[in-house]
């Protein structure tokens, strides 16, 4: 299935769309509403006349028994002082007795119904002639007699002014939907322009302008949870370009300093003839260099895959207590000769886990707590179960207070809290950062305290896979 690619409606047509949607739809239910009033209006105007009407023939016939041609006369002039009015008279033998000229009622007889009351809902209208009729018929008994009366005026100059109205109505009705629509486009544009500003002044931040900051203060309402969004995604951005650019030089800092040892040892090692076993030792020497960066390389792809989502867990049931025994095993000759002691302390419960990379987490942990006691010191694990669902490892140790302001960076790669502590033997500065993101990737978290006399790092971890992302 091809992508839907059609480019989205902007917001000033999406608005404009909807108003002139509903206004178009409340101006032509308007007009109906009017139209229908007047035409209602003039139908209940000429059921009043129609009736008047009516009622003169019925009055002239209930006042008149004579003969035909007595009743013909006194019809004639039933009604007088009304234009275009026509009305027809029938005796029970059906013969018309009276009819007014001008209309052919005739035709119409058989298709009017009998009414008992004249009401604008009961008036019939029908074309004759060229002309538009509206009447009705009614039966009436008068004298022992019956006679049907058929009355109907003309509409035309009715439908004449409503035809003229209906035009002048529409016409007003789209004027006012262009001059509506005239507004909203004036509106929406001038709604715009903070947006119109706010993009302007996005657009003046550079790679080298990311302090810059909107002023939330400056904009609509409606706007300032946008700028403070961009400001909170700015400030990350510039911390992810510093983080970078310092990662740049501590990398190009740190390969330099094997690279360099690399070229002086060589360098010194040609500078004249040596015995086989000094250059036996000049190439253990420059094996341990390259040892060295093929681990800080290696430990920089490992980063850049977890990075990435590249990094794919093994999750095996773990019983920490179990591995952490094993790697007291490991450090065990490191801590004798520093005359560190290992101890363990505390019980968990089974985890979910990449065995190898938790050992990995909590092995750099345990060589960054031996590498900072003394001799004489002692390092400790201490396990715990904080619920159901979480358990801590803690590796504690004795050492001199870290500044508060470095805690939230010692997890950064290459960050040492003292610049100028020597970097040989003391590995690349990856060791906490590869912890940290072995974590995450288990789903916990990691921490650090610093008191006086004492340095912890706090791993906290999920129990149960679900939790695992």
């Amino acid at each position: 299935m091809k992508p839907y690619n059609q480019k989205p409606l902007s917001l000033a047509a999406r608005v404009m769309f909807f108003v002139g949607a509903s206004v178009g739809l409340s101006l032509l239910l308007i007009g109906i509403l009017v139209l229908n009033a007047v035409e209602r209006h003039f139908a209940e105007q000429d059921a009043e006349e129609v009736a008047v009407i009516n009622k003169a023939v019925i009055d002239v016939l209930r006042n008149n028994n004579d003969s035909n041609l007595q009743l013909s006369k006194a019809l004639f002039g039933a009604v007088s002082g009304h234009h275009g009015v026509y009305y027809q008279v029938r005796n029970q033998q059906d013969k018309v007795v009276f009819e007014s000229a001008g209309a052919n009622l005739s035709i119409v007889k058989d298709s009017l119904r009998h009414v008992t009351e004249i009401s604008a809902g009961n008036l019939q209208v029908w074309h004759a002639d060229d002309k538009t009729f509206r009447g009705v018929l009614t039966h009436n008994a008068i004298a022992g007699h019956n006679y049907l009366v058929i009355t109907a005026i003309d509409i035309g100059f009715h439908l004449q002014f409503l035809h003229k109205f209906r035009l002048t109505l529409w016409l007003i009705m789209v004027l006012t939907w262009a001059v509506t629509l005239l507004a909203a486009w004036y509106g929406v544009h001038k709604a715009h322009a903070p947006i119109r500003r706010l993009s302007n002044k996005m657009g003046d931040i550079q790679a080298d302008r990311l302090d810059m900051r909107l002023a939330p203060s400056f904009v609509p309402s409606e706007l300032q949870d946008l700028v403070t969004s961009f400001n909170h995604m700015i400030g990350r951005l510039e911390d992810s370009f510093n983080q970078l650019s310092h990662f740049s030089a501590d990398i190009a800092h740190e390969l330099r300093t094997p690279l360099t040892n690399l070229i002086i040892q060589t360098q010194v090692g040609l500078g004249k003839s040596r015995t086989l076993e000094e250059y036996r030792e000049l190439l253990y020497s420059n094996l341990e260099e390259q040892e060295r960066l093929a681990k800080m390389i290696n430990d920089i792809l490992w980063l850049a895959k977890s990075d990435h989502g590249l990094i794919k867990l093994e999750q095996t049931p773990l019983d920490l207590s179990d591995e952490v025994s094993k790697l007291f095993g490991f450090f065990e000759a490191l801590a004798e000769d520093k005359n560190i002691v290992l101890s363990l302390e505390g019980q968990v419960q089974q985890i979910q886990g990449d065995k190898a990379m938790l050992r990995r987490a909590i092995s750099n942990l345990l060589s960054n707590a031996i590498r900072y006691t003394k001799s004489g010191g002692s390092v400790l694990v201490r396990l715990k179960n904080l619920s159901d669902n979480e358990v801590s490892l803690t590796v504690e140790n004795p050492g001199p207070e870290i500044p508060v302001e470095h805690l939230p960076y010692l997890f950064d790669r290459f960050y040492r809290a003292n610049p100028s502590r020597s970097r040989q033997g003391e590995g690349a500065g990856l060791g906490l950062a590869i912890a940290r993101s072995i974590i995450d990737a288990h789903g916990g978290r990691v921490e650090v305290t610093s008191k006086s006399d004492k340095t912890a790092f706090i791993i906290y971890l999920p129990t149960t896979i679900k939790a695992i992302q």
